[in-house]
């Protein structure tokens, strides 16, 4: 994760629907069959409508998982307050909410201060002009395909036009997609350019998912291979 640009593939289990009392193994588990990162939900009950861990949970896995990439995806109001926290915890990636924030580009910068690289994300109803200014200034844009707040939504195909629109203007930038992303859509996600892949339920449920990893990679590389 920490080296991707728009042309390589990352795939990273959104830990949400995981065994939470086995979180640890559970982790070591997905990273064993192929992901790249993993990704950590933090819900505050304010900016979304559920409760999930804090910082403190990942304080206790960050010695379990030396080495591996931790994106924070922070749904919480006023993401600036949790910063400190989390890099002090260990997360290696930021990523808030545009809609959660008054002040983008000072979340941004201290982000980066704490040593962190910074995602940015906007929610389905959000347009996605309203990232452009900030582009240049992050390492991911976060396009989210559900409405934040539960795992195990449905789809919103309705939001991959966000996606295209990015990767025709940039070319290198790392686009992630997350919410209802498994082997039923990710064709879609491969066709308009996404290359960070998040995926819950999917990969967390399924009985096999070294071999869910492996068929989303296969669709993503093929379809970055034909972009070039």
């Amino acid at each position: 994760m920490a080296t991707s640009n728009g042309s390589t593939c990352k795939i990273g289990p959104s830990i949400l629907n995981a065994d939470l009392s086995s979180l640890a193994s559970e982790c070591q588990r997905f990273m064993e069959c192929g992901s790249d990162y993993l990704h950590l939900d933090v819900m505050d009950g304010q900016f979304v409508p559920n409760l999930t861990f804090g910082h403190p949970v990942v304080k206790c896995l960050r010695p379990k998982l030396p080495g591996v990439f931790f994106e924070m995806h922070m749904m919480v109001q006023d993401p600036e307050k949790w910063v400190e926290p989390v890099a002090d915890a260990g997360g290696d990636m930021y990523s808030f909410h545009f809609e959660a924030t008054k002040d983008p580009e000072l979340c941004i910068r201290k982000i980066k201060e704490a040593g962190m690289k910074v995602g940015l994300g906007i929610n389905p109803p959000t347009p996605v002009e309203v990232v452009l200014p900030y582009v240049d200034q992050v390492d991911l844009i976060l396009v989210m395909t559900v409405n934040p707040g539960f795992g195990g939504q449905s789809f919103m195909a309705e939001c991959l036009p966000k996606v295209q629109f990015l990767r025709e203007k940039y070319k290198n930038l790392d686009i992630e997609v997350d919410g209802g992303v498994g082997p039923s859509t990710i064709q879609q996600c491969a066709d308009v350019g996404a290359n960070v892949i998040v995926s819950g339920s999917a990969i967390v449920k399924n009985e096999n998912p070294r071999e869910v990893i492996k068929y989303m990679r296969k669709v993503i590389d093929d379809a970055l291979q034909k972009k070039r």
